[in-house]
């Protein structure tokens, strides 16, 4: 539904199982997303940026771990932040939504 109504979704979670299980849900949806993770590095990380800001992006929803996505990075193009898993320190998650 959120895809029909042309929302953009940045979804945070501290465990990659997490986003495993919500990369699962999205490819049996067949949603199109991207995903940054620890494992993610240099120029696929900025691809991955590039493509979901990029205008008429297919991607609507991207995967983010809380410590690599949620630092340095522009997302502006999102208009709804779900933080799956709450970090212990809210200072965090503070971050997480407005850098």
């Amino acid at each position: 539904m959120v895809h029909i109504l042309g929302h953009r979704v940045l979804i945070f979670s501290q465990m990659t199982k997490m986003l495993d299980v919500l990369e699962d849900f999205c490819e049996n949806e067949c949603y199109k997303y991207e995903r940054i993770d620890g494992s993610i590095t240099g120029q696929a990380r900025q691809d991955a940026i590039d493509r979901f800001n990029a205008p008429n992006a297919q991607q609507f929803v991207f995967l983010l771990s809380t410590r690599a996505g949620g630092l340095g990075i522009n997302l502006a193009t999102a208009d709804t932040v779900i933080i799956y898993d709450s970090d212990w320190n809210p200072h965090n998650d503070i971050q997480v939504c407005f850098g």
